[in-house]
């Protein structure tokens, strides 16, 4: 078990907030449209132009990249590394173009671990989420609706807006409850979705405000996540499972879920070891499946600052 130490990050925002966005809801509606009105094999192909636009042109997201790369890979990462890890994102990028426009079909998708969601569900109670900037979770929630689960994504607020505009550029259509955070009905909305026997997912590798976090080794190197998605977690009083949606290529996904923590409310200082062990415990796994693959992390900022 890593040692936790606590920490409080500086008042500031953290670097991928502070990033200017690439896109635009007009940008949006293109790729949509070319997606679809090309197809996926043909749009694919556009795939690697923007990619090399993106590796000449983006010297800090290249940087970032060879540097999460050279301690996933554990060894140096070379510019194909950076083509590869930009391609795969891109790639996903455009796969959920036809994920949120019921085209799940056209995938193989092979689930492990789908019985830990069944059991903790066959409780009544419904069940949280936990998940990261890993892969695909689009590919997760449309393997969860095959299967006639409904899940809800809870976020903070203006993550929730983006989300929000880019699922109505995709599809207007599309069933998928956003929940921000920070309002006043957030939680009365995610405590109607459980008692009603959903899903409620979060991504916890990032924080958007300053806050505790806790320190331990991931990757080789020292970085802090914050512990505020297992807090709200913890606060739910459900059971808790990690799902990492991975692209392997071609049209080929794997999702693994796992179990991670039964309800449990600890009062006091037992509150706050519990939060810390948990979030070392998820920080673990996480470091597992980005070794597993390597190219499927898209946080293009430098996490370990």
């Amino acid at each position: 078990m890593q040692r936790a130490d606590s920490h409080v990050e500086p008042e500031a925002a953290p670097d991928w907030v502070k990033r200017p966005e690439r896109s635009n809801a007009l940008a949006l509606r293109s790729i949509v449209w070319v997606a679809m009105r090309l197809g996926r094999p043909a749009a694919r192909l556009l795939l690697y132009p923007i990619c090399l636009y993106f590796l000449a042109f983006a010297p800090r997201a290249r940087a970032q990249s060879r540097q999460y790369l050279g301690r996933a890979l554990s060894r140096k990462a070379s510019l194909a590394d950076s083509f590869r890890h930009f391609h795969t994102f891109a790639s996903v990028l455009l796969d959920r173009v036809f994920l949120l426009n019921d085209e799940f079909s056209r995938f193989d998708v092979r689930v492990f671990g789908a019985e830990v969601v069944d059991e903790l569900l066959a409780q009544n109670a419904g069940c949280v989420l936990l998940g990261a900037h890993l892969g695909s979770f689009e590919a997760a929630r449309c393997a969860g609706r095959a299967r006639g689960l409904k899940l809800s994504m809870l976020m903070y607020e203006e993550n929730a807006r983006k989300v929000g505009a880019l699922l109505r550029a995709i599809n207007p259509r599309v069933d998928m409850e956003i929940i921000g955070l920070g309002r006043v009905d957030s939680m009365l909305k995610v405590e109607a979705a459980l008692a009603r026997g959903e899903l409620v997912a979060m991504l916890a590798d990032r924080t958007i405000n300053a806050g505790r976090t806790v320190g331990c080794d991931f990757l080789g190197e020292r970085a802090h996540f914050p512990t505020g998605p297992i807090r709200i977690a913890l606060m739910l009083d459900r059971p808790i499972a990690l799902v990492f949606a991975l692209y392997l290529g071609g049209n080929r996904y794997e999702i693994h879920i796992e179990r991670f923590a039964l309800p449990q409310q600890p009062g006091g200082p037992d509150r706050r070891k519990a939060i810390d062990q948990l979030s070392l415990r998820y920080a673990e796994r996480l470091e597992h499946y980005c070794r597993l693959a390597p190219y499927n992390w898209f946080n293009f900022y430098d996490f370990w600052r």
